[in-house]
């Protein structure tokens, strides 16, 4: 355990240290949001979102590379120091889920820089959705195809076999939390505290249940210190955001963590905001798909919540208590026999 936390301290440190210059670094390439209007996945116009966080131009975007580099290179190098005997499949679908969406939201932060050269920057909701689709696939074959994955854990019930059907439930799995996360990084704070939460949790079940993989807690360890010195600079008024590199890669960690731990049903409860978050833009992107109207005034929730009047600090810290709740309802769910 001094070791998990050892690492917790020294990727917080390093990070921190780095973040500072970097940030001066995407002031000077111009990677800061601009002040134009926004649009829906329906390219309608968003005038409750643009009113709500007009005042937010000009900070910089593009935290979550430093994360993904960082949390990448010290994992590998911890793995060396300690000589963790690790699964080669575990820590390739790890890491390749994390890097490989970061690349994705990569990709569509770049268009940021390039405004109005369409050729090969930018992608439309869609060709994202393919290729979120596209990298889950990869994901859940390595799950079945080489750790053997093909059950679920369920309270009651036990280890449900559910054969190739597994292959699906990971891929929803992951594109859920992907899309979640993405959604929910929308106020300061909000998603990065959130993530500090749910994962301190995984970090609990990782040392609390025998048979893990110890590399998964290293890996929690090295990114719960990363997001929380990146967190310093993200709370309101924040100084820096994620970015959609961030977002996908924050997002694809937790899930897959979930989903190598086999504790799905903790999983959905220990990220019971960020479900909540997606479920809110889901039945407004359903309701304006087949009823032709907003349900509601906006979404997601915490968008909804601003309109309502509270202040953003207001909405974040809440929120963070509710995620510690549900991490609290989830632990217990998952250590429960």
């Amino acid at each position: 355990m001094s070791q998990i936390l050892g690492l917790i301290i020294l990727s917080f440190f390093i990070s921190f240290i780095l973040l500072i210059p970097f940030i001066d670094f995407l002031y000077k390439i111009k990677m800061k949001r601009q002040k134009q209007s926004t649009r829906d996945i329906f390219d309608k116009r968003t005038p409750i979102f643009d009113k709500l966080n007009s005042w937010k131009a000009g900070t910089p975007f593009g935290g979550g590379i430093l994360i993904v580099v960082v949390t990448s290179i010290l994992t590998l190098w911890a793995y060396g120091l300690f000589s963790i005997e690790i699964d080669p499949w575990k820590t390739f679908v790890l890491l390749f889920s994390f890097i490989g969406f970061g690349l994705l939201g990569l990709y569509d932060d770049a268009k940021k820089l390039v405004s109005g050269k369409k050729a090969f920057f930018g992608l439309r909701f869609r060709h994202k959705v393919l290729i979120q689709v596209l990298l889950a696939c990869i994901i859940s074959f390595i799950f079945v195809k080489f750790l053997g994955f093909d059950f679920v854990n369920i309270r009651g019930i036990g280890a449900l076999d559910i054969g190739p059907l597994y292959f699906v439930f990971a891929a929803f799995v992951i594109i859920s939390f992907v899309n979640a996360f993405n959604i929910t990084d929308g106020l300061d704070g909000l998603a990065a505290g959130l993530f500090l939460i749910c994962m301190s949790a995984f970090l609990v079940i990782t040392q609390g249940i025998s048979g893990l993989d110890k590399s998964l807690g290293v890996f929690i360890a090295i990114l719960m210190g990363c997001v929380g010195a990146f967190l310093y600079f993200n709370i309101f008024r924040a100084r820096l955001w994620l970015g959609d590199t961030g977002s996908m890669a924050l997002g694809a960690a937790l899930a897959v963590t979930g989903l190598l731990t086999g504790k799905i049903p903790a999983l959905a409860i220990i990220g019971g905001v960020f479900v909540l978050e997606v479920g809110s833009s889901l039945i407004q992107i359903l309701s304006k798909k087949f009823l032709h109207k907003k349900l509601y005034a906006a979404s997601p929730l915490h968008l909804y919540l601003q309109y309502r009047g509270w202040e953003e600090p207001k909405v974040v810290m809440r929120a963070w208590l509710l995620g510690f709740f549900f991490a609290i309802v989830g632990l217990y769910i998952a250590f429960i026999r």
